[in-house]
């Protein structure tokens, strides 16, 4: 389907929201994954919450029940947002900021700390630092409106000949 309109993709879905869709089904995706044993190492030491569970997700990100959890709202919340390009906008911008936040707190508690409730280790604070520029990268970039170009105003036009 050939369009004109550089910003609409298949079935009148915007960029952006196309975009909040493939990242909400990108953190459903990560959330089923850290329930499958195999997809995540030591599973059989996945504890609901804190800095004692020593489950590995692709055997790199420590995660638990809270954190998979939180993977499959945070896909869910992405999905229902791109019902609409304001609400993607939203979607991206705000969990950008909030995975961003997440990287500065994984940056200053203790991993060993009660703080940890997640938990959270070194590259989960790093990829939370991908997640969160990339996030509002896209809903920055996506939701910019675009001028066309048309005549230039009388004032344009006279200055430009002179």
């Amino acid at each position: 389907m050939a369009t004109s309109d550089r910003t609409a993709v298949s079935a009148g879905r915007t960029k952006i929201q196309t975009a909040s869709l493939l990242v909400g089904a990108v953190f459903l995706l990560v959330g089923i994954m850290g329930f499958i044993p195999g997809i995540t190492s030591n599973y059989d030491q996945l504890t609901f919450a804190g800095h004692h569970s020593e489950a590995l997700l692709m055997g790199v990100f420590q995660v638990s029940i809270l954190h998979n959890i939180v993977h499959l709202l945070f896909g869910v919340a992405g999905l229902l947002f791109a019902r609409s390009a304001s609400g993607s906008r939203i979607y991206l911008i705000g969990g950008g900021v909030i995975y961003l936040l997440l990287w500065l707190y994984g940056l200053f508690i203790g991993h060993d700390s009660s703080a940890n409730f997640l938990p959270l280790n070194s590259a989960d604070n790093w990829l939370h630092l991908v997640l969160g520029v990339g996030m509002v990268g896209l809903g920055a970039v996506l939701s910019r409106k675009r001028e066309t170009p048309g005549p230039p105003s009388p004032g344009k036009a006279a200055a430009a000949g002179t």
